[in-house]
């Protein structure tokens, strides 16, 4: 266990740093967010691009992979509405932002770091895999519902267009987009142009994770502690539960499970919040949880990364 803890714990010790930083008035809240704009609109994009342009996509499209790791997506956001609604009485916008919390996992800013930690960079494949159709299935899924819930009359045919709109607004999508293009339609890139890319991407895990813990300083719980544990449980600990069974169930290679299993098994993402932010509903539930569940997932994805073969 000692480790497995020697794994985990550095991720979180580079997040605590930014907490520590803000708390103490040592980093603004404006630096925060210039520094997360550039994490989570350059930095990380540029990794995706990278990862999705190089990838050999024969190899590492992995059905059984993505269909145990995206039931899991599917069954924690299905879980999270219904909880939302009918457990804790919320309205039903704030339902599916609380249910978008419960599907998205960190899968870039804790699931690469711990994978890589853990069994190495060439362990990463199948993350990435996961990660080439995160943002746009959870998106799609979370936008589209919550479209839906806003309709009101609205002619069914436009929710279409609202979803793309939103969804290629968001540069995480447009740099797997772009990386799919060079990568499909075998366009050579230049080594100077890959160069000044591979910097940003140096750049971008421990800036994001530095980052990370200043906006967590932002949102301290305040309330709704039921709704909040209900997401933490949802997504450390069903979310995995349903990705380990089907994963199992599939005969996935060791690699691939490690990848499903543990990219899973990390805590909500921040752009659970961001969604949040973006339609104005739920956001101090949402923040909170990321919080929480940040805090909590040390224990639980050292378990989880325990039981791993």
């Amino acid at each position: 266990m000692s480790n497995i803890f020697t794994i985990v714990l550095p991720v979180f010790i580079v997040m605590g740093f930014g907490y520590l930083a803000v708390w103490r008035g040592l980093f603004a809240d404006s630096t925060v967010d210039g520094l997360m704009k550039f994490a989570q609109n350059f930095a990380i994009p540029c990794l995706l691009f990278r990862a999705i342009s190089t990838l050999d996509l024969q190899q590492n499209f992995d059905l059984p992979l993505l269909f145990s790791f995206y039931s899991g997506v599917v069954g924690a956001f299905a879980v999270g509405l219904l909880g939302a609604r009918y457990l804790f009485g919320r309205p039903w916008e704030d339902c599916v932002a609380i249910s978008f919390c419960c599907l998205f996992s960190n899968t870039l800013l804790l699931g690469l770091p711990i994978t890589e930690r853990a069994y190495g960079a060439d362990a990463l494949l199948g993350n990435y895999a996961i990660i080439a159709f995160h943002a746009p299935f959870g998106y799609a899924l979370g936008i589209t519902a919550m479209e839906l819930v806003r309709a009101q009359g609205t002619p069914l045919r436009h929710i279409p267009v609202k979803v793309g709109k939103a969804m290629f607004s968001n540069a995480l999508v447009l740099g797997i987009a772009l990386g799919f293009v060079v990568n499909l339609g075998h366009i050579p890139l230049p080594v100077v142009f890959t160069d000044a890319v591979d910097l940003m991407v140096r750049a971008a895990l421990p800036a994001a994770l530095f980052g990370l813990g200043g906006v967590l300083y932002r949102y301290r719980p305040e309330g709704d502690m039921r709704t909040i544990l209900f997401v933490c449980a949802v997504s450390l600990g069903l979310y995995p539960a349903i990705v380990w069974t089907l994963g199992s169930a599939s005969d996935l290679s060791t690699e691939a499970f490690r990848s499903a299993v543990l990219t899973a098994s990390v805590a909500p993402g921040i752009n659970a919040y961001v969604f949040a932010n973006m339609y104005g509903v739920a956001k101090r539930v949402v923040a909170s949880a990321v919080l929480v569940g940040t805090g909590l997932s040390i224990l639980t994805t050292a378990l989880w990364l325990g039981m791993l073969p």
